[in-house]
């Protein structure tokens, strides 16, 4: 489809970017699709299409001077109330080109050629849905380089800050935010390692973003069903979807799952779901969170009985404070095992360190 939708961008700006002189210096990036691309040693207008937190943390508060386009939806569709906490410490935001979402269709290449950026940074999954379209931005000279956090491995995380680091002369910082990573991720699976065996808890995750009456997305080997995976607790949702869809709530109910997982955000015009992230109320949450309670049959369920319904922050996995929500669920799931961890702290931490705007909200939390 989106193939298709490009074919008409006019001859004549392409034309231009062709005519654009050559980069003074050079230096060559491996991306995390192992491709070597050449990109200017210091870019003054990069297209960022994703990974907007990941790109602050390390080429710091000022990173989106240097930024003239992005993938808006992603940021200001998807997660709503980030995007507006950003935007008000921010105000450069406001008046950045948008060249549309992949997903939806409308991403656009002649927005790309208008912004005329010397460094497009894409998402992996962004650039394989582009296909094509992707190989004619490089072909109008603005090389591409991919960036993946959506895999959710240390490897990726390391690799892709590292990139980041490169691609804004924030060598050092970057170093420093990857070592803290693999650190803290090394801890949490060596705490889950020391674990007695036959121990595993049932966990069930709901995207929370359609009220009590609709059931929404749950996950299976991504997004918290990688997070499951990776605490060595059982999905329930394994062998039953692929990626991510519904689970039918009679199977929920037979599973009898232990622990429940409530993915929330910053939604906007959704009177029903799970709100969660910044400069949100808990109460707000625990309210939407406890309708939720109110389905049929749940009242009986071990997680509802024992107290171990989560809300946790959808806008906050596959970044590089991540391992804060690794903390929190397995907190949850194994207290006794992680009585010396504050998964808050580490959250507070990180945007004291690296962000520029103050830790202030709900993005993790257990349903009283």
């Amino acid at each position: 489809m989106l193939n298709t939708l490009f074919r008409g961008v006019a001859a004549a700006a392409f034309a231009a970017l062709f005519a654009l002189p050559a980069w003074a210096e050079n230096i060559t990036i491996t991306d995390t699709l192992d491709r070597t691309v050449k990109i200017p040693e210091d870019p003054q207008r990069i297209l960022l299409g994703f990974y907007y937190e990941d790109f602050l943390a390390v080429a710091g508060p000022d990173a989106f001077e240097r930024v003239v386009a992005i993938s808006k939806d992603t940021w200001a569709g998807w997660r709503n109330l980030q995007w507006k906490t950003y935007a008000a410490a921010i105000p450069r935001l406001e008046e950045l080109a948008d060249v549309g979402e992949v997903g939806s269709g409308t991403f656009s290449l002649e927005a790309v050629v208008a912004a005329k950026p010397d460094l497009a940074i894409l998402a992996a999954w962004q650039y394989s849905a582009l296909g094509e379209v992707a190989d004619r931005i490089e072909a109008a000279g603005i090389p591409v380089v991919v960036l993946d956090y959506n895999a959710q491995t240390v490897e990726k995380h390391v690799q892709s800050t590292q990139i980041l680091g490169q691609i804004m002369g924030a060598e050092e910082r970057a170093k420093t935010l990857a070592d803290e990573y693999a650190a803290q991720i090394a801890t949490i699976e060596k705490h889950i390692a020391a674990l007695p065996k036959g121990d595993a808890p049932k966990v069930y995750v709901e995207l929370a973003r359609k009220g009590k009456d609709t059931v929404d997305n749950s996950y299976s080997g991504t997004q918290w069903g990688s997070v499951i995976n990776q605490l060595g607790a059982i999905n329930i949702a394994d062998g039953q979807i692929s990626n991510w869809g519904k689970l039918s709530p009679e199977y929920v109910l037979a599973q009898n799952p232990q622990a429940i997982l409530l993915a929330g955000s910053g939604w906007s015009g959704r009177d029903e779901a799970v709100i969660m992230g910044p400069n949100v109320d808990s109460a707000v949450t625990h309210e939407r969170m406890t309708a939720y309670l109110g389905r049929p049959g749940w009242g009986s369920l071990d997680a509802v009985k024992n107290g171990k319904v989560f809300g946790i922050y959808h806008g906050g996995n596959r970044t590089l404070y991540d391992y804060a929500f690794l903390q929190f669920v397995a907190k949850g799931l194994y207290p006794d095992a992680f009585v010396d961890v504050d998964p808050q702290a580490s959250l507070e931490r990180f945007f004291k360190l690296y962000m520029p705007v103050e830790f202030k909200g709900t993005y993790m939390t257990q349903l009283p």
